[in-house]
């Protein structure tokens, strides 16, 4: 019989901008489950998080912004893994206290691509996952699931998961992306980017966030403007020792959030 176990517990530290208590029970804020999911006939699984959050609560997308907590997951205790690929679906951008963070809201349901190393024998996954969770206070909140595979959830629960899969950026190719280039220049600590994206327009008003291959390296608030066929991004990057550093292009992911669609490109060239 398939196994699930989700437990939550808070750490005890807040975001220098939480200036309120914090809650008791982290069940206020935030309720999780796993959705089992389906095994695909190449043997790889696909399941979920769930996660819903009280009102007025959100949670991070994977690059969280500039007042956001980064997500994380631990993947020891795993029994025949080879990995686990989130699937994340489109986000929304919201502003707090002056600062821009990314995530969701309500609720997220993360779909898990998971990929046993062999696939004719069960697989046990075991993760400590800690994602944030802000209203008026941040606070970063500790997930522990576990799941034995095979395993096979309700036809409401698959459809869950197939809708946030359904709500992905599209490719670069269906988004009719032309050239995507890319001009760096120093600055006192690190480098100014600039990013021009010939794209027709994803709709309404349009954000580019900005990501690196070095997780070490700090991407400030994206300033995003159009004119006519071209999406210009400017942002900067600082890497967290303060130090120089050399910014690999093909490293870079852009993702274009519009009225009408989002959009994932990846890397730029030299302009």
């Amino acid at each position: 019989m398939t196994r699930m176990i989700l437990s939550l517990a808070t750490t005890l530290a807040l975001l220098p901008l939480a200036a309120q208590a914090q809650p008791d029970n982290p069940a206020e804020m935030v309720q999780a489950r796993v959705l089992p999911g389906w095994t695909a006939a190449d043997g790889s699984h696909m399941a979920a998080l769930h996660l819903t959050l009280a009102p007025g609560w959100k949670t991070y997308w994977r690059a969280p912004g500039d007042a956001g907590i980064p997500p994380a997951m631990d993947l020891a205790g795993s029994h025949n893994l080879a990995g686990v690929t989130p699937v994340w679906p489109t986000p929304e951008v919201f502003f707090q206290n002056g600062m821009q963070t990314v995530g969701y809201a309500e609720q997220l349901v993360l779909p898990l691509r998971i990929e046993p190393q062999n696939t004719a024998q069960p697989a046990h996954i075991a993760a400590q996952i800690q994602i944030g969770v802000c209203n008026t206070i941040c606070v970063p909140v500790d997930l522990d699931i576990a799941l034995d595979l095979p395993a096979q959830g309700s036809d409401p629960q698959q459809a869950m998961i197939r809708a946030a899969l359904a709500d992905q950026p599209i490719t670069a190719d269906s988004a009719r992306v032309g050239a995507v280039d890319c001009t760096l220049n120093p600055i006192k600590d690190g480098l100014a980017l600039t990013v021009n994206i010939a794209m027709p327009s994803a709709g309404g008003t349009e954000t580019v966030l900005i990501e690196t291959a070095d997780p070490l390296v700090w991407v400030a608030e994206t300033a995003s403007t159009r004119q006519g066929g071209t999406l210009t991004a400017t942002t900067e990057l600082v890497h967290v020792s303060g130090q120089a550093f050399a910014l690999d292009r093909s490293g870079l992911r852009m993702t274009v959030l519009g009225a009408e669609h989002a959009v994932d490109i990846q890397g730029c060239t030299a302009k």
